[in-house]
């Protein structure tokens, strides 16, 4: 029987109540948070717009998937990638250091953990969402082809069953098990940046102490204490620009150079990618008080930072993230950031 009688409000709520879970997806399939946000929107559009042809042989969850996965499909017809700056270009010494960007379009943008990852009361679904959501494994789905990339979300993430991977995508059983495994020999060929970061969920006491550290180091810029947070090879990546820095001495010594005007910074604590993070706002030498720079996203493993990866399109970013604009000198930043 067709569902043409639901009343607008009651079927605006049931499509709303699966708007989180579908952003993930989304975010998964396209690593662009305004992307992802757009392609659910239209997702929406077109459910309630064709929802009196819906005739409820599969769940209204699963119909939402197809329509979700049929929109993303369409946006990467177009081929492009997102990618980090590693992935672009080689590392570059400090000496040979310059901040070239690109296009936004290049680059695998941040999300807040509120937006993609759903309330859940278990600890490994949970655990799941945040670890899939994470930089280094986004990196390692923008290299399948748009099919298998759906395919290993489906069955790899959300856990569904080869035949309903199927029956959404138009396919047979073997098929969604052929492309489920091209999708993980892909990403064994290569260990993305990022992918041995270990973060508990809540923060362990060695963690938070290692933020703590962190943020009293930065804020101070201190860099011999940050070195002492810092694995040796540690990676500092800042989209737009294609520039990257590894190793301790390059990191500090562009944070000393380059980066010197961050100098006397505040920071925020954000959640994002299922990982550390923080705002951070620069003095701002006009207005007084501190000013917008970066979302920085950390990586964790072994009791130091791997990965340190700093956001600078603030216009984009800040709003995203429901940070204001403008930090007053003397206003507690966390009472700001709350």
């Amino acid at each position: 029987m067709a569902n043409g009688t639901t009343a607008p409000t009651d079927l605006d709520t049931r499509l709303e109540a699966h708007r989180k879970e579908l952003t993930g997806y989304c975010y998964r399939m396209l690593g662009s948070s305004f992307e992802a946000e757009d392609a659910v929107q239209d997702t929406m559009v077109r459910a309630w717009r064709s929802y009196d042809k819906f005739e409820g042989r599969s769940s209204l969850r699963s119909w939402l998937y197809r329509i979700a996965t049929n929109v993303c499909l369409d946006m990467l017809t177009a081929g492009n990638k997102r990618a980090r700056p590693m992935d672009l270009t080689d590392s570059t010494p400090l000496a040979q250091a310059a901040l070239s960007p690109r296009p936004d379009h290049t680059w695998l943008e941040p999300m807040p953990d509120a937006r993609v990852l759903p309330t859940t009361e278990d600890p490994a679904e949970a655990a799941v969402a945040k670890e899939t959501v994470r930089l280094a494994f986004m990196a390692a789905l923008q290299r399948l082809p748009a099919k298998q990339r759906a395919v290993l979300i489906l069955r790899e993430v959300l856990a569904w069953k080869a035949s309903e991977v199927a029956e959404l995508l138009d396919t047979s059983v073997a098929s969604v098990n052929s492309a489920l495994q091209r999708a993980r020999a892909t990403l064994a060929e290569r260990q993305e940046p990022g992918a041995d970061a270990v973060v508990s969920d809540p923060l362990d006491e060695e963690q938070q102490k290692l933020l703590d550290r962190y943020v009293a180091a930065f804020e101070g810029y201190d860099m011999t204490a940050l070195t002492a947070l810092l694995h040796e090879d540690a990676i500092m990546t800042m989209p737009p620009f294609d520039l990257w820095l590894t190793g301790v001495e390059d990191i500090t010594g562009f944070m000393t150079t380059l980066g010197a005007p961050c100098a006397g910074s505040r920071l925020v604590p954000v959640r994002v990618n299922g990982l550390p993070g923080f705002a951070q706002y620069k003095p701002d030498p006009d207005k007084g008080g501190f000013t917008p720079w970066a979302v920085q996203v950390l990586e964790i493993s072994d009791g130091r930072i791997t990965g340190f990866h700093c956001f600078l399109d603030t216009q984009r970013w800040f709003p995203l993230f429901d940070l204001p604009l403008h930090l007053e000198a003397e206003t507690d930043e966390a009472e700001q950031g709350a």
